[in-house]
């Protein structure tokens, strides 16, 4: 990726974007209007879960000045509701909400977790263009000051993270999601990295977040050492805009060849399995038509793969291959399964390098479970000694090895192989001119 303009001093950069958003109203004339006294408004402010670094605590975090104008304002800090959009994942453990949003934030304000399956806890918002029913959190559907938070970067569906996607999948039901993550949708050729004109997983969460009403979002940008680029405020719409453009700038990488081989990771994002999906399916524009992907992972989450249905899923996906699995979730007696999308985006990964061709290095799933994933374990390349190494030396081990291997092969088949390193991993996106 280029090298990305930081600022000097990034809390100085927050509290101007929330003071002065750069589209829409502010904060002080949005509670005007609501004609209501402060203190009796009710706040509801969406946030991303662990699996997103978005910067909301600390001297340079976009919490506490934000939650300090909402005080500053008149409204109490028992009418504020922080609501982790998390979509279809799991719920937020106590500790990691504090490493998120910090002890004090946690401690002064409720901090729920959103529930995709509760019905009890949803309420219908109407209907999408594409006549999806929407079903949303009731919580941030009742509160009189609507606030979404996001972290913008390239998504390998919607084209980019943040703004819209804060709503949809952040705060929907499962029925939502199933239409989000739909093979309609996922199949499309414009859904993936960094294209919104006609990409329908944009369109449908726009088109959700939209008839919601949110009125005020803010996103953050950050470059390649998570450090902040830009902050972005005020229209929702017009925020995720600007941010895209902020990250074009720099996070796409013309590449004007393919290569034999192709070295990525899993990066913050890649705490499991699913996760890592999005370092494997960024590779691809990179990568030969039967080449090789060598994966680095830090599945450090205490579910170093995922759910019990993602893994059943990605044993399907084993089995079936790519297509066959598409057809599953196609047939009409299917029942739509909340982790079903991830394993169908591996298989865009299987049918440009196949199944032998996806390396996967990490020690934090055990060896014998490897059985059930698509790819091949990078316990293959460990010797008896690399085995008994820490986890980190193995994974160093997993890679060099795969690395020597496959370009031997290469050079015994008459290849001169050409390699390449996404340095980045699923922050840096391989684009053709």
């Amino acid at each position: 990726m280029k090298k990305a303009e930081v600022p000097k001093n990034p809390a100085k950069e927050i509290q101007k974007a929330i003071d002065q958003p750069c589209a829409g109203p502010t904060l002080e004339e949005i509670v005007r209007g609501k004609r209501k006294d402060a203190e009796r408004l009710i706040v509801a402010i969406t946030v991303s879960d662990i699996t997103r670094p978005v910067p909301y605590q600390g001297k340079a975090g976009i919490l506490p000045p934000l939650l300090k104008k909402l005080r500053t304002l008149g409204i109490p800090a028992q009418n504020i509701r922080i609501i982790v959009g998390t979509g279809t994942h799991r719920a937020s453990t106590f500790r990691e909400k504090i490493e998120m949003f910090g002890k004090e934030v946690v401690s002064s304000f409720e901090v729920l977790d959103h529930d995709c399956e509760n019905e009890s806890t949803l309420v219908s918002v109407g209907q999408t263009p594409t006549g999806t029913s929407v079903y949303l959190n009731q919580l941030f559907h009742e509160a009189d000051l609507k606030i979404a938070t996001s972290l913008t970067e390239s998504h390998f569906m919607a084209g980019a993270s943040g703004g819209r996607k804060a709503v949809c999948p952040g705060l929907v039901d499962l029925r939502t999601i199933q239409k989000f993550h739909s093979p309609e949708f996922l199949e499309s050729p414009f859904a993936t990295n960094l294209v919104f004109k006609g990409n329908p997983c944009h369109e449908e969460a726009l088109a959700v977040a939209k008839s919601v009403g949110v009125d005020f979002a803010i996103t953050v940008t950050l470059d390649k050492d998570m450090r902040m680029t830009g902050l972005f405020a005020g229209d929702l719409e017009r925020v995720l805009e600007l941010a895209v453009e902020k990250i074009k700038t720099y996070v796409a990488i013309p590449v004007d060849e393919e290569f034999d081989i192709v070295l990525t990771h899993g990066g913050y994002v890649g705490r499991d399995h699913y996760q890592t999906a999005k370092a494997a399916v960024g590779a691809i524009p990179a990568v030969k038509e039967k080449g090789i992907i060598i994966i680095a992972a830090d599945n450090r989450d205490r579910e170093p793969i995922g759910g019990p249905e993602y893994k059943t899923l990605c044993h399907l996906l084993k089995l079936q291959g790519p297509d066959g699995y598409v057809e599953v979730l196609k047939s009409p007696s299917w029942k739509f399964t909340k982790d079903q999308w991830e394993p169908e985006v591996w298989g865009r990964v299987l049918r440009k390098v196949g199944e032998e061709g996806m390396i996967y290095c990490t020690s934090d799933i055990p060896e014998p479970v490897f059985s059930m994933l698509p790819g091949v374990s990078g316990y293959d390349f460990l010797t008896p000694a690399g085995k008994k190494k820490g986890r980190a030396k193995k994974v160093q081990e997993m890679v060099q090895n795969a690395v020597f291997y496959f370009y031997q092969s290469a050079k015994e088949r008459g290849i001169s192989p050409r390699m390449a390193f996404v340095r980045e991993g699923p922050y840096g996106v391989p684009v053709k001119p």
